[in-house]
């Protein structure tokens, strides 16, 4: 028993907001500063009524439409978010609910921005188990909730969005080989410090981050990651069509890129137009260059996540 993904879909809320959107916003930012160092150039932000089921549910609803599947035919969704709803019920159920679908194993997954490559390995472990046969696997965040907006040395970065899969089990392996990592000692280089206690918040509510101590370690394990997953598969970096990195920065994808020795045309760059979304940024990524033909049958595509836990992790796959 393999797997496959069937079907993919995004959404991202609202219109764009440039660089210099923030700037007239009162931030001490401007379009040069944001550009040459991280490559962002706009970003998508909800709604103040917009939350992550919400923007999970339009990129399932196109998932499965690729797919041509009815929500009634999932028997496992799982979520990948950092901004949930609520604390419970897990945002899974609350997507599940808005579908329609009722019986389905649902729950969330919190690996930060690792979270997607988590879901689907989860996943793809159901379905070769046999116990499930057609999952739905999203990444939806709406970071800008916990953003302080007086930091614009993290402010800038970030932006909200969903993408989703669908993996259905198959007679021909589609996902080649996964790999999964997590070390909590570097737990306070990338965090939200905050909790909530008797109704009150507790700590910090805000995304912290030391943006240097983050950088040199995205990039090393994002390049083991890799080599770990392509000796796994029996296959050389070579042989990859295409590299999906999270979209963090442009300057961690170019630095992972080099380490790996691929070119950066064969690296797919969201980055710019969508900021960084967290769990959403690699199925973001992934469908956009499906859509617009870059990917097509055939090809071997590597997928990797990197983020606060410290996590990380990579999915090779063949569409």
């Amino acid at each position: 028993m393999f797997s496959r993904i069937t079907g993919i879909g995004s959404f991202l809320p609202g219109q764009p907001v440039s660089n210099d959107d923030l700037a007239k916003r009162g931030i001490e930012t401007s379009d040069e500063w944001i550009v040459s160092r991280t490559g962002i150039r706009s970003r998508h932000l909800a709604a103040p009524d917009e939350t992550a089921s919400d923007l999970a549910l339009e990129a399932s609803r196109r998932a499965l439409a690729a797919a041509g599947l009815d929500a009634a035919d999932l028997d496992l969704i799982v979520v990948a978010t950092s901004t949930p709803d609520f604390i419970f019920p897990s945002t899974a159920c609350l997507l599940q609910s808005k579908l329609g679908n009722r019986g389905a194993t649902a729950f969330d997954v919190q690996a930060v921005c690792s979270g997607f490559v988590y879901g689907l390995t989860i996943a793809e472990k159901f379905i070769r188990s046999g116990s499930h046969r057609r999952a739905l696997v999203v990444g939806a965040e709406v970071f800008s909730r916990i953003l302080d907006w007086s930091d614009r040395g993290t402010c800038v970065l970030f932006g909200d969005g969903a993408g989703a899969v669908i993996l259905e089990a198959s007679d021909k392996p589609g996902i080649l080989a996964t790999a999964l990592h997590a070390d909590g000692a570097h737990h306070g280089i990338l965090s939200v410090p905050g909790s909530i206690c008797g109704g009150k918040v507790i700590g910090d509510p805000f995304l912290r981050m030391d943006g240097q101590a983050v950088f040199k370690f995205a990039v090393r394990v994002l390049a083991e990651v890799a080599d770990e997953c392509c000796a796994a598969a029996g296959i050389a970096p070579s042989e990859i069509d295409w590299l999906i990195p999270h979209q963090a920065n442009i300057r961690i994808l170019e630095a992972t890129a080099k380490r790996i020795r691929m070119p950066m045309d064969k690296v797919v760059v969201s980055v710019d137009r969508h900021g960084n979304t967290s769990a959403a940024s690699v199925p973001l990524a992934l469908d956009e260059a499906v859509r617009d033909g870059r990917i097509r049958a055939g090809q071997k595509v590597m997928l990797e996540g990197v983020g606060g836990g410290f996590t990380w992790g990579a999915v090779l796959l063949e569409l």
